[in-house]
Parts: structure tokens; sequence; C-alpha cells
């Protein structure tokens, strides 16, 4: 009888190689970046939370600013996503600047953890400045359907369009300090429920 075949190969090489994927790392790392803010994690806690050596962790990434580059394009990403739905382009102007609240209600929730990192960004590198801007470009976009909307006397004229944006989105953003899944309120009902605070009050009467 012929000798089992080996495992130590696979073994050898299982043990030499990083046991998650680039979206397991990214997801691990945001949850750290929260939990004690970007600037003050170091490669060497991403490495201890994930169990790996640092230059296993740099088999994924080749660093912590790529890690959180990668995770501000994903929260980004969806935001101006909702701007190009089918429901934000047609219809009535306040038809879509409803559906563009409620898509980034759904962004929102469904990228918790990245939009809650978007958030936090003060502008201390490249990478968070050129995510500002971006955003800044989405506020702007927004403002115009706002002032398109009053524009077409469906929304009070009386308030400035940029400000009212601004005070829509300070609504939507506050949602990542208290909102938690699984709780009594789902996705789809809690977009309602902004989209009807934020729009009932603007519309004209």
């Amino acid at each position: 009888m012929s000798p089992a075949p080996s495992t130590e190969p696979a073994q050898t090489a299982r043990r030499g190689r990083p046991g998650y994927d680039r979206g397991q790392v990214l997801e691990i790392a945001v949850a750290l970046f929260n939990e004690q803010g970007y600037d003050a994690t170091s490669v060497s806690d991403l490495a201890a939370r994930l169990g790996l050596t640092k230059s296993a962790l740099y088999h994924h990434f080749d660093s912590k600013e790529q890690l959180l580059a990668l995770a501000l394009d994903e929260a980004l990403d969806g935001l101006e996503g909702v701007l190009d739905e089918p429901e934000a382009v047609r219809g009535s102007e306040v038809e879509r600047l409803g559906a563009v609240l409620r898509g980034a209600v759904r962004v929102l929730v469904d990228k918790l953890p990245y939009v809650t990192l978007l958030l936090r960004v003060r502008g201390n590198s490249a990478v968070e400045r050129a995510a500002l801007e971006r955003r800044r470009a989405f506020d702007h976009r927004v403002a115009g359907l706002v002032a398109q909307a009053q524009q077409a006397g469906q929304v009070r004229a009386d308030v400035d369009d940029a400000v009212a944006t601004r005070l829509i989105f300070g609504m939507v953003n506050s949602i990542v300090e208290w909102y938690r899944p699984g709780g009594p309120v789902d996705r789809e009902r809690l977009a309602h429920d902004v989209v009807a605070v934020a729009l009932d009050g603007m519309r004209t009467r």
C-alpha cells in the first residue's frame, strides 16, 4: 500500500497566507477606525485585531491610507449612485428629491460603518480632502434639486436651497449615531419617515 499523501505542503501554505479576503480585512479595519479613530489606529493595531502579522496584512493592502481610501469610496460611490437611479432622474422635481433622500437613507443603512467613517473625516490627509470634496459635490447636486423644486413651486422658496440641504442631511446623517440594524424600524420605514419629515415641512401650502 502506498503511503498517504502528505498534508504538510498544504498546511505550510495555509499558515503562510492570510486567512481573510480583501473585503473582510476592509470591513474589520473600518470597524476599528470607527472604534478608536483613524489617526489613532496603527497598522500594528489592525494586524492585532485581525490576528495577522503586519506582513500578512500588507499581502492585501499597501498601507493604512489605502484602506481608508477604499472605505470612503465605498460610502461615496453608494451616495453618488443614488443621484443616477431611475427614480432620481424622472418625475417631478419634488418626487426626484424624495427619491434621492430615500436612496441616501438606504445607502446609510446598508453601508452604515462606511458612511459613519466618512462623516468623521476632517481633511487631515489628501485622501480625506478628496473625500470631503466629493461630499461637497454631492451636497451641491442635492441643493440643485431643491432649487429646481423651489422654481417649480413645489417646495417653499423662503428657505435657502443650500441651507435646506444642510438641514435635511443633518437629520439624515444623525442616523449613524442611533440607528441599529435589526431594530424595530427597518430600512424602508426609516426612509419613508425621513422623507415625510423633511419634505412635509418644505412643501408649499
